[in-house]
């Protein structure tokens, strides 16, 4: 007996994406003054203070 085509489900797959992420995250560094504090957060020290909420997204690829 045929299954009415109203009556199937779908078949689900998975698919995996790459997403480019942009969020405001709050950071911390001791530093002497404003400019030594820049410098030392553009390269890479200090401390992740809070993640912060994603602002930005965008799908960059999909794959199955």
């Amino acid at each position: 007996m045929a299954v009415p085509a109203l009556k199937q489900e779908l078949q689900r797959k998975t698919f995996y994406a790459t997403m480019h992420v942009t969020r405001e995250e709050e950071w911390c560094v001791e530093a002497a003054s404003a400019e030594e504090a820049k410098e030392l957060l553009d390269s890479g020290y200090g401390l992740r203070e809070h993640t912060g909420e994603c602002i930005y997204w965008e799908v960059a690829s999909i794959e199955e």
